[in-house]
């Protein structure tokens, strides 16, 4: 996949996950419906496979959990540089594409997170600051629901609804609801089914 992208295009993608950093609430994992909206729908900077992949693989590699937004960056200087085989060039853009994506979603959470933090466990014993805590539970859940959503809808294969990979999904949810199972067993499950082709 190829793209062109000029300086204006790399200083809006910066201030979109400097604003998707401030709504990062629990994580940037429950910003990646926004992402995809702008990275896939909105501007087809990525494809949707990229877009699954940077994910998937952030997610089962060790390491911290917002890995996904270096690789998309990196996907989108790749493009933009004509893909990983176009030589020095694209990987330099990509190499690029990673540090606007992860100072654009570090930077802002990081700063308000530790003014919020030095604030909070000073006033800890506030009845407001006890009810915010627990008023963000509800969010947080709502917003990763929201990413296991995207992140199916992606996976679908032509017209036609893929019933097994939600079936799936509906299992794996009901599993960590209801087990103590490590998820690392959940994924080499995944794994497994991917190898066999039933995924």
């Amino acid at each position: 996949m190829t793209i062109t992208m000029h300086w204006h295009d790399w200083l809006a993608l910066l201030a979109q996950y400097l604003m998707l950093s401030l709504l990062s609430i629990s994580g940037a994992i429950t910003t990646v419906p926004d992402m995809h909206r702008y990275l896939v729908a909105q501007h087809g900077w990525l494809s949707d496979a990229q877009f699954s992949s940077s994910v998937a693989i952030a997610q089962a590699a060790p390491g911290p959990n917002v890995l996904f937004v270096g690789l998309m960056g990196w996907n989108v200087g790749l493009n933009a540089g004509g893909g990983i085989g176009a030589g020095p060039h694209a990987w330099l853009l990509g190499l690029f594409g990673l540090a606007v994506t992860m100072v654009g979603i570090m930077l802002p959470s990081t700063t308000l997170t530790y003014f919020a933090t030095r604030w909070g466990h000073r006033n800890r014993t506030r009845r407001g600051v006890r009810a915010f805590k627990q008023g963000m539970a509800p969010v947080v859940v709502g917003l990763l629901i929201a990413t296991g959503w995207v992140l199916a809808l992606g996976n679908q294969a032509g017209a036609a609804p893929a019933w097994h990979l939600w079936l799936l999904t509906g299992i794996s949810a009901l599993i960590v609801w209801r087990t103590r199972i490590h998820l690392l067993w959940l994924l080499g499950t995944g794994a497994l089914l991917g190898a066999v082709g039933f995924v």
